[in-house]
């Protein structure tokens, strides 16, 4: 059983706050969020269930079948079309899918050195051209300690240096639903080139 499925099957785990990331709401709200939507490590699904209310074709994809689970659940009570799908994200094109607009809430920050160029490959596999990635990981702002892997902007300029545009990197907090005040971290929005 991987980290994820325990997290998932032990309770609530810190990053599952029971709705979408402040920042990926004000993306929604200004318009920055386009079309149909990839929410990758979409865990119980609170940001692909927010996308969908919004009135985008979304799709949501995570490697822990609880989390799926309770994804696809939340999408029945709620009445949205989300198509939740158990997948590693290193193998995106296997959705034979192509979609306007990708977001990563945490998942960014739990990839190997070795994975990340693969995860950005795999992105560009189902990212039109021209199509924009938004995520939001741990910054190397944040104290070591509890928590993943802190990541720092010129990591995220390495791994989409090939065939993207990094916009910006912009500050942020990751809120969590064990700290006040959530983690420090970086919100990137890159572009497909």
């Amino acid at each position: 059983m991987s980290f994820f499925d325990s997290a998932y099957r032990g309770g609530r785990p810190p990053w599952d706050i029971g709705r979408p990331q402040t920042v990926f709401v004000e993306l929604e709200k200004g318009g920055e969020i386009r079309g149909s939507v990839l929410d990758i490590g979409c865990g119980t699904g609170e940001h692909a269930l927010f996308f969908a209310s919004e009135g985008h074709e979304v799709w949501g994809v995570d490697s822990a079948p609880p989390a799926i689970e309770r994804a696809k659940a939340k999408a029945v009570e709620r009445g949205l079309g989300v198509h939740f799908v158990l997948m590693d994200v290193l193998e995106l094109h296997k959705l034979n899918r192509i979609f306007n607009t990708a977001t990563d809430s945490g998942l960014f920050h739990t990839l190997s050195d070795e994975d990340r160029p693969r995860f950005a490959r795999s992105l560009a596999s189902v990212l039109e051209p021209g199509g924009r990635y938004f995520m939001l990981c741990f910054s190397e702002l944040e104290p070591p300690g509890y928590g993943p892997r802190r990541v720092t902007q010129q990591e995220i300029r390495d791994t989409f240096r090939d065939g993207w545009t990094v916009d910006y990197i912009r500050p942020a907090t990751f809120e969590s639903n064990t700290r006040k005040e959530g983690p420090k971290a970086w919100l990137a929005g890159i572009t497909r080139r």
